[in-house]
């Protein structure tokens, strides 16, 4: 990055014809590979999934599923959020947990969570630093990676914002 210029970090939405960007991050970022139900929801979802790009290259994704509880409430799960090696540090995974966030608050949606391998020390403190807590440990959560026991973050989102 050049001193005193700043890259832009632009949002995107994900679409059918964008969606093989999204494929391609995932198979590079995670050592899962996801189904088609996975990509259904990711296209239902609206804008609760966004593709991030630094100086227009795909870099990064937030992927999240909108659950409807017993009672009626909805919460937001969030299936994916990943920045490629080389863009980390740069504010990129900030600014889509952000966006979702804001979301959450605005559409009143009071409760956003997510599974983490329990081994991922950095996605651990990234999450812990927005307020999420660890709620739950299940164990063999994951079937063909190492270790397979996960962590459930979970953030309750306050309604502070004043309605206009």
């Amino acid at each position: 990055m050049v001193a005193g210029r700043e890259v832009p970090i632009s949002l995107d939405e994900v679409r059918d014809k964008n969606l093989m960007q999204l494929k391609k991050l995932n198979t590079a970022l995670f050592p899962v590979r996801y189904n088609e139900k996975y990509y259904a929801d990711v296209l239902a979802s609206g804008d609760f999934t966004k593709l991030a790009y630094y100086s227009d290259i795909c870099v990064g994704s937030i992927a999240c599923r909108l659950e409807k509880k017993d009672h009626g409430s909805v919460r937001v799960y969030i299936m994916t959020l990943g920045v490629l090696a080389p863009y980390r540090g740069l504010g990129i995974g900030s600014k889509l947990l952000n966006h979702v966030l804001d979301l959450c608050s605005k559409q009143n949606i009071p409760e956003i969570y997510l599974h983490v391998q329990t081994n991922n020390d950095d996605a651990i403190k990234f999450y812990t630093k927005f307020g999420f807590e660890i709620t739950e440990t299940i164990q063999n959560y994951y079937a063909n990676i190492t270790p397979p026991d996960c962590y459930v973050l979970t953030k309750l989102i306050t309604q502070t914002q004043t309605k206009k």
